[in-house]
């Protein structure tokens, strides 16, 4: 609890339900922080908030869908006028595959909704009361798309693009506001939503598909939630004061040795 506490720190983590989400929310509460859940999954958000209460930490859920401004922004409100948050972390997304020319316009626009505006919608809900109080970290979930070539996956990857441009732009506009902006970029990291994904898009070849996947990072492996949570845990502590506008990439080796 001495290195990287969060005692006295509360933490918005949206896409909280499932996944590298609630393994923030977990880690976070683990050190200290008073942790608000946010997610469109209710009952899978309401589990993971009361799993955290049961084990003696401080955990809310909060519905909340992050395409929809007005809803984020009650939300929010409702939380900084009790516990000023401290903390905000944009994990909300979806995923997609396909290429320029098999992305349909419906798949494009949806992806833009959640993965860009709903960034967008937390950081604008957040971010004022940060200003007021001169203080706050807000942690973007990036990808290695966003930086680097990924096969089949160019809406995805334009979403997260805009995640790293978005990052960078609140980190310059707001460092005189003592507020940090920083991302991480996982790679392939194992998940429910991993599980899911190959069961969809790859039906009767989900053995071979988890395997290719898992051998594409050099390190011959995915990555699991909780290696992210520990880097998301660090970027958002005091101990990482002086680190601001900038991506993490946490990938087994992926953009370097690949």
């Amino acid at each position: 609890m001495n290195n990287f506490s969060l005692k006295d720190k509360t933490a918005l983590v949206t896409g909280a339900a499932s996944g590298i989400g609630r393994a923030i929310a977990f880690k976070f509460a683990d050190h200290g922080a008073t942790v608000h859940l946010m997610d469109f999954n209710d009952f899978a958000g309401d589990q993971a908030a009361k799993e955290i209460v049961d084990k003696g930490g401080r955990a809310t859920f909060h519905k909340c869908d992050v395409t929809d401004q007005q809803d984020v922004i009650r939300v929010v409100v409702s939380i900084d006028s009790n516990t000023p948050i401290n903390i905000l972390v944009n994990n909300a997304g979806i995923a997609h595959v396909g290429t320029l020319e098999n992305t349909r316009e419906e798949d494009f626009d949806r992806l833009f909704q959640v993965n860009v505006k709903g960034v967008y919608n937390c950081m604008l809900a957040c971010i004022p009361f940060m200003k007021e109080r001169g203080a706050g970290v807000i942690l973007n979930m990036a990808s290695i798309a966003g930086s680097s070539a990924v096969a089949e996956r160019f809406a995805y990857s334009m979403t997260k693009g805009a995640v790293l441009s978005m990052t960078y732009a609140v980190a310059q506009d707001y460092v005189k506001d003592n507020i940090r902006c920083n991302s991480i970029s996982p790679a392939r990291i194992h998940t429910p939503f991993v599980n899911d994904f190959i069961e969809k898009n790859y039906p009767g070849r989900e053995k071979e598909i988890y395997e290719k996947l898992a051998g594409s990072q050099p390190v011959g492996r995915m990555g699991n939630p909780e290696e992210v949570a520990s880097l998301a845990l660090f970027l958002c502590s005091d101990e990482a004061s002086f680190i601001t506008g900038t991506d993490y990439p946490i990938d087994g080796g992926y953009i370097k040795l690949k």
